[in-house]
């Protein structure tokens, strides 16, 4: 199956043409931007090997992570200069550079985000080209599925194959324990507690997913009505409420949450306002306010990142937009807590955030994706898709372990 993050990387062919040369003529060069990064690496630090097999220690002004990274042609820099986070990845698809564990190396950058200042963002034309093309994925009423579908639409085997048997896709809670399943449990058992579930409770969920937290809500009670946007998903979930015996408390919608209109006591969204885009954010409170009674309840998941990184990560698009998630954006949550507190919606309960947690998640996917390749259970992708999504898994719980983008959990109360 061919796709969309294999077809930007066919795109890409004939821009190493003359690395070598390229590389030769601009060591100086390069050893100016080591130089710099030297110096602004304020905690952690680079074990580095150079294209010409020399090693240079970055940073160490400060505990912090200790990446081990190669660098196997100098084009990894011109990448990383001139395409941010995207040219880093194409640098490491081409075998620019190596690690043995990147995931310190993107803890690092993470870590260091502010004192690097747009090392991971693309700059010039570059960026122009990024973000215009992020701006063309923009989440549109009419554009809004094929973005889910880009994503979601690769097929629930694909996705039954290294999630748990919930089929949950969003961060954990875990408490003291290892077992991923029960993790996922504790995280919707804390989110439905938000919400008052009692026997006849009306709740909307805004991005239902495979079906999984509609399924929990149901047995303690709940009517539930499930949207979304991918088929597949919807397909999943029916048959999961069908052999739960909660068909008759749960429905599921293929609708845009711009288009649903009910009255609820509860609203709950788990990591999907992260898929509306800056510009989506206001329709989207509108919805969670205009379908909720008065003194109702929304309970949200949401991940965010720093709100000082905020600004320059949103002039651009990163490795996640152009590859993973195209036309997504992470939270500016004081942004989106006004929003919401305009709307009449008071922003309670804040939970602390447990990235951390999130990065144990990733990690437990990482390594259940990695056994269902050697497995043959994911043999209708190709190698270079399978590498994609391996980069992709570590590259956020390096951000987590980071400490730049979090996640948490907040009830929104309709005054």
């Amino acid at each position: 199956m061919a796709t969309r993050g294999e077809h930007l990387l066919k795109a890409d062919r004939g821009f190493a043409t003359g690395a070598g040369l390229v590389g030769r003529l601009a060591a100086p060069a390069f050893a100016r931007v080591l130089d710099q990064l030297d110096r602004r690496l304020e905690a952690g630090g680079i074990h580095a090997t150079l294209p010409d097999g020399s090693q240079r220690r970055l940073g160490f002004h400060a505990p912090g992570p200790e990446p081990v990274v190669k660098l196997a042609s100098w084009m990894a820099l011109v990448r990383l200069a001139t395409s941010g986070s995207v040219g880093w990845y194409k640098a490491w698809e081409r075998g620019e550079w190596s690690s043995p564990d990147p995931v310190p190396l993107f803890d690092l950058f993470m870590r260091n985000a502010a004192s690097l200042g747009g090392t991971a963002r693309a700059k010039g034309p570059f960026r122009l080209i990024n973000w215009a093309a992020h701006q063309w994925r923009d989440n549109a009423p009419g554009r809004a599925r094929r973005n889910i579908a880009a994503h979601y639409d690769l097929g629930n085997d694909f996705y039954r194959a290294w999630l748990d048997p919930s089929m949950t896709y969003s961060s954990a809670m875990f408490d003291g324990d290892k077992d991923l399943e029960a993790a996922q449990r504790r995280k919707v058992d804390r989110l439905l507690d938000r919400l008052d579930i009692h026997p006849g409770a009306r709740l909307l969920e805004i991005g239902c997913g495979w079906g999984g937290l509609a399924i929990a809500a149901a047995r303690r009670g709940a009517e539930v009505t499930g949207l979304t946007l991918s088929s597949e998903q919807k397909d999943w979930a029916d048959r999961a409420v069908a052999d739960a015996g909660m068909a008759e408390r749960v429905n599921f919608r293929l609708e845009d949450y711009r288009a649903v209109r009910g009255e609820f006591g509860a609203i709950a969204s788990v990591e999907m306002v992260e898929a509306v885009g800056e510009r989506w954010w206001p329709a989207y409170l509108d919805a969670v306010a205009a379908n909720l009674k008065p003194g109702g309840r929304a309970a949200l998941q949401f991940i965010l990142i720093r709100p000082e990184l905020f600004d320059r990560y949103a002039a651009s698009a990163d490795f996640i937009q152009a590859y993973i998630f195209p036309g997504g954006m992470l939270i500016h949550e004081p942004r989106f807590r006004a929003l919401a507190e305009a709307r009449g919606l008071g922003w309670t309960d804040r939970s602390s955030g447990f990235g951390l947690d999130y990065a144990k998640t990733l990690r437990a996917w990482r390594e259940r994706y990695d056994a269902a390749v050697a497995e043959g259970r994911l043999d209708g992708f190709s190698p270079a898709f399978h590498r994609l999504w391996r980069y992709y898994l570590m590259y956020c719980e390096g951000g987590f372990r980071g400490g730049g983008i979090d996640v948490a959990q907040v009830t929104l109360v309709k005054r």
